[in-house]
């Protein structure tokens, strides 16, 4: 039945569906609120907090605790364990999905269930429906820069592996992927493939081998799109050269992939001089994916938040290709579709699906008393607040802070339209300073301004609180795309300290209670060591978001970047 379904997807009729879903956002809330008490209020996270079967989001406020990670973790880790009994939800939970661990520094475990699969295709589906109406594909494959993670087995034998590829491992994803006429152009023993460096190298072989078909070029996030083409450059001619023999490069060694990348290479001299061509011909390669691709209709991926940084290479790659943004969500679950497919990823905004979740927003203010807010339902936001969004979902999480930041932009029908502002924990702060994930990417961005008459680029950056000095200071890290001169970088250094304009950090440089700024310029390749590590760790490469400030908790991620220092400069921006 879910086959048949699949087959006949109808962008309109999602359209119509996510209409009529959204006019009654409020009643529809308190639907899937009550939905999710009824199927979960007999396990025993819930029995504690004396709901008595009442499923109204009163008494639910009321009653059930607002959560972070760490409260729950301990019932997480039972159900990993193989504990039988109805501990988050009343059906037995069997997969588990790690989160991307980039920030902490190791991932968290987060349940996984047919329901967060079912909201995973809603999303797809929606965002999809309208996607079609402004940029139409038809018959055509996906370039999709996608991997899976090495999947393991809990102590209770639960399946565990990140949440994309839990959803890439579903017979339902690749029958909704076909379905809307955009199949990966890349077989699953690339995918699913052991090392991700032949894995990539091949995905960009499966392009160039369908690139007439190719519509669409994609990947989680904006960061594996960046790296693939970077990578491209690279290894180019060897690409050339396996179409113009028919030969697979020796690079590629794990066996089932040799396999099926033999099936599909054949010896094509034609095409290898086109793309041969193509690519010489590029200035600096400027415009590299329409060039390959001719029938793109656009690049797509979630291009907001830590993603941002990369826009600007993204655009050189893209020429004048459209750039589209991708849903929200997380590990956790997901929250909403773009419907505005047009806007710049820098202006995008998220849809929230009523029926995929129970949401509540606390406002950022502050009281006077000095209490945080009491968090609002969907139907109460404003427009132009700030909120923090709490979730509540079908897989057994329930008053769950997210940390995200959001901004109310507009509404659609009745529900919100949300932009990403920035992770609510993600701070640098030493004293009363703070200083947001935003702030240190406007910092760099106007740094790396500097760079520009050198002919350089910063091609990644995280950041540090290092309070082992007295006074503390914050260390910038930055691998750049070439060498520059000391002048040049002292500038930048400066340009850093002077861009973080936070009343409080600003007053202690002043005071000398937060010590001068400090611009580590990191070896070539560096970033690529700190992904090699989180795939080590069992994550993704598809997945991967480089942390913007690492803590002194993650060490391994500290050492990387310490070891790898060549140069070093202090701010005299407020000598």
């Amino acid at each position: 039945m879910v086959e048949k379904t699949e087959m006949k997807f109808d962008p309109e009729e999602v359209i119509v569906e996510f209409e009529a879903l959204t006019k009654e956002a409020g009643k529809v809330q308190e639907e899937t609120l009550q939905k999710i008490l009824e199927e979960n209020g007999a396990t025993e996270y819930l029995q504690q907090w004396g709901l008595n079967g009442r499923t109204d989001p009163q008494t639910f406020k009321a009653c059930v605790p607002l959560v972070t990670h760490k409260d729950l973790d301990t019932y997480i880790q039972r159900i990993a364990d193989g504990d039988p009994s109805p501990v988050l939800t009343g059906k037995p939970i069997t997969t588990i999905s790690l989160s991307s661990g980039t920030t902490q520094g190791r991932p968290k475990f987060v349940p996984f269930n047919d329901e967060l699969l079912e909201s995973t295709m809603q999303i797809y589906k929606t965002s999809f429906a309208f996607r079609n109406r402004e940029f139409p594909i038809e018959n055509g494959k996906a370039l999709q820069f996608i991997y899976g993670s090495k999947q393991f087995k809990t102590k209770g034998g639960l399946a565990a592996g990140t949440a994309t590829t839990n959803v890439y491992r579903n017979a339902h994803f690749k029958k909704t992927m076909k379905a809307m006429q955009t199949p990966c152009c890349s077989p699953d023993e690339v995918i699913f493939g052991p090392d991700f460096h032949q894995s990539l190298y091949c995905h960009l072989l499966c392009g160039l081998i369908f690139r007439d078909e190719v519509q669409v070029v994609s990947s989680t996030f904006a960061h594996s799109i960046v790296h693939a083409f970077r990578t491209f450059e690279q290894v180019w001619e060897e690409l050339v050269a396996d179409i113009r023999e028919g030969v697979l490069s020796a690079r590629v060694t794990v066996p089932s992939m040799r396999s099926a990348m033999l099936k599909l290479l054949k010896p094509d001299l034609e095409q290898a001089d086109t793309i041969y061509n193509k690519c010489s011909g590029l200035s600096n390669w400027y415009g590299l994916i329409p060039a390959l691709f001719p029938n793109a209709r656009y690049i797509y991926g979630i291009m907001t938040g830590s993603m941002e940084p990369y826009l600007k290479k993204l655009r050189h790659y893209a020429g004048e290709l459209p750039i589209l943004s991708a849903d929200y969500g997380s590990s956790e679950g997901w929250i909403a579709a773009n419907v505005n497919p047009k806007l710049p990823p820098e202006l995008v905004t998220y849809a929230v699906l009523p029926n995929i979740g129970y949401f509540e927003f606390i406002p950022l203010r502050v009281n006077l008393d000095g209490l945080e807010p009491t968090p609002v339902g969907l139907a109460e936001v404003k427009l132009g607040e700030e909120y923090e969004i709490v979730v509540t979902t079908f897989a057994g999480l329930y008053r769950y802070r997210l940390g995200d930041v959001v901004k109310i932009k507009g509404f659609h029908n009745a529900t919100p339209e949300l932009q990403f502002i920035c992770r609510r924990n993600l701070l640098l702060s030493i004293n009363i300073d703070k200083n947001t994930e935003k702030d240190l990417q406007l910092a760099v961005e106007a740094a790396a301004r500097l760079l520009v008459d050198e002919k350089l680029e910063v091609v990644d950056f995280t950041s540090h609180v290092n309070t082992t000095t007295d006074p503390g200071h914050y260390v910038v890290f930055w691998e750049l795309s070439g060498e520059a001169s000391d002048e040049t970088m002292q500038e930048c250094c400066n340009c850093l300290d002077k861009s973080f304009v936070d009343a409080g950090y600003m007053g202690s440089r002043k005071t000398s209670a937060i010590g001068a700024l400090e611009l580590r310029v990191v070896k070539r390749g560096t970033f690529h060591k700190i992904l090699d590590h989180f795939v080590g760790l069992g994550g993704a490469v598809s997945q991967f978001k480089t942390p913007r400030c690492v803590g002194q908790n993650n060490s391994t991620l500290l050492q990387i970047l310490c070891y790898d220092a060549v140069k070093s400069y202090f701010s005299t921006a407020y000598c």
